[in-house]
C-alpha cells in the first residue's frame, strides 16, 4: 500500500525523534571517560603523536569525518581502514600516536583484531561503542560509552541513530581540543585556504575595504552638500567624518539624508496645515503649495549636526569573518576601517563583500 503523504512527514519525524533521545542520552552520559580521552589526546598531540581513527562499515565514514574535524581544527589526524592495516597500512602509526576505534556493537571482527597489533607498534586505545561490556570496550585503555538505546530502523539494524550519536561524541571531543589547545582562529583560517568559509578567514579587512578614490572621507567642516558630493564621486553609500588628525569622528550615510528630508518634510506639512486650519486657507491654496514646495533641506548645514557620532568600526588587523558578525548583528551597511591609533584608513561597504566572495 502506498504511504500517504502525512505517514510519510510522521515516520521521519518519528525517525528525528529517535536520534534526538539518542543524542541526549549520551549527552547525559558524558564523565570521567570523556575528560580521560581528551587528557590522552592532548598528551599525545604534545608529544608529537597523532590521533589515528579506525572503524569499519559505516563507522569507517564516521572515523573520516571525526579524523578531518580534529585535523582542521588543530589536533593532527589521520584515518586507519582496519582491513587495510593489516596489510601493511600499519606503517602509518608510531608509538607516540592513539587510536580511537570505532564499533557501536563493540563485536566487529576487523577493529577488535586490529587492537593487538595497534598495542603492538605501543599505540593506547580510546573505544567508542554502545555497550560497556563488548568486547573492544574491555580491549580498550579508555571507553567512552555511546548509550544512545535503539536504531530508528523499522528492523532496529541499519546504522542511523547509534552513527548520529557517535559523530556528535567526536565533535564534543573536537570542539574540547580546541578551548583545550587554545587553537587560534588565524591557524583555522590557514587550514581553510579555499571556499567562501576560507576567503571570510583569510582575508583581511584591508582586502575589502574601500580606500583612496573610493574613500568618501570629509572633515567636520564640511558641509551634508560636501558629504554628499563625496559620497557620489567614491560611488560610496556613506562618508566617514575625521578630524586633522584623521581620528574617527563620525559617519553620515545616505540613510541619513533621507531621514533629514523625511523629517523635514513632515515638519514642514504639519506647519503649513496648522497655517490653514489658524487662517482657515483651502487645501488648493497656490500659495500652501509653494510654501510646502520651499521645504528647507539643510544642505549648507555642517555635517556634524546629522553624523552618528563616535560609530562602529573596526581595526584594520581584523578578519574578514568579524566583518560579517558585526553587519548580521548589527544590521548596518557601512563599516568604518581605523588603525590602532583610530585613524581613519578606509571603509568597508557591505555590498562589496559579494564581489569580493566574502558573502
Amino acid at each position: 500500500m502506498t504511504m500517504t503523504d502525512n505517514k510519510m512527514i510522521e515516520r521521519a519525524k518519528q525517525v528525528f525523534a529517535v536520534e534526538i533521545e539518542g543524542l541526549e542520552k549520551t549527552r547525559d552520559s558524558l564523565g570521567a571517560s570523556f575528560v580521560k580521552a581528551v587528557r590522552l589526546i592532548l598528551e599525545t598531540v604534545a608529544d608529537g603523536g597523532i590521533v589515528v581513527v579506525s572503524g569499519v562499515g559505516k563507522n569507517l565514514h564516521i572515523a573520516e569525518k571525526m579524523s578531518a574535524i580534529f585535523s582542521s581544527t588543530g589536533t593532527r589526524s589521520i584515518v586507519l581502514n582496519p582491513v587495510q592495516a593489516m596489510h601493511g597500512d600499519l606503517g602509518m602509526v608510531s608509538a607516540k600516536d592513539v587510536l580511537v576505534a570505532l564499533s557501536f556493537s563493540g563485536e566487529s571482527a576487523e577493529v577488535n583484531n586490529l587492537i593487538p597489533a595497534i598495542r603492538r607498534h605501543g599505540l593506547k586505545v580510546i573505544s567508542m561503542t554502545g555497550r560497556a561490556d563488548s568486547t573492544l570496550a574491555q580491549m580498550s585503555d579508555i571507553h567512552i560509552e555511546i548509550p544512545c538505546g535503539k536504531e530508528a530502523c523499522p528492523f532496529g539494524m541499519a546504522p542511523t541513530n547509534s552513527t548520529t550519536a557517535t559523530m556528535a561524541m567526536g565533535d564534543a571531543l573536537a570542539m574540547v581540543l580546541i578551548d583545550a589547545q587554545k587553537f587560534p582562529v588565524e591557524d583555522y583560517a590557514m587550514n581553510h585556504p579555499a571556499g567562501a568559509i576560507g576567503r571570510a578567514l583569510v582575508m583581511k579587512v584591508t582586502d575589502v575595504m574601500r580606500v583612496g578614490e573610493h574613500l568618501a572621507k570629509i572633515g567636520p567642516e564640511a558641509t551634508v552638500l560636501d558629504a554628499l558630493m563625496a559620497m557620489t564621486k567614491a560611488k560610496c553609500g556613506a562618508a566617514v567624518v575625521a578630524g586633522a588628525d584623521g581620528k574617527l569622528l563620525g559617519i553620515f550615510t545616505d540613510g541619513d539624508f533621507r531621514r533629514i528630508v523625511s523629517e523635514r518634510g513632515t515638519e514642514e506639512k504639519v506647519r503649513v496645515q496648522s497655517s490653514r486650519e489658524a487662517a482657515e486657507i483651502p487645501s488648493s491654496n497656490s500659495n500652501s503649495k509653494l510654501q510646502l514646495n520651499k521645504s528647507p533641506i539643510p544642505l549648507s548645514s555642517p555635517v556634524s549636526l546629522y553624523m552618528t557620532k563616535s560609530p562602529l568600526f573596526v581595526y584594520d588587523d581584523a578578519y574578514a569573518a568579524e566583518l560579517l558578525k558585526i553587519f548580521e548583528k548589527k544590521r548596518i551597511d557601512d563599516l568604518p576601517v581605523c588603525d590602532r591609533s583610530g585613524r581613519v584608513v578606509g571603509l568597508v561597504d557591505i555590498q562589496d563583500l559579494p564581489k569580493m566572495k566574502v558573502l
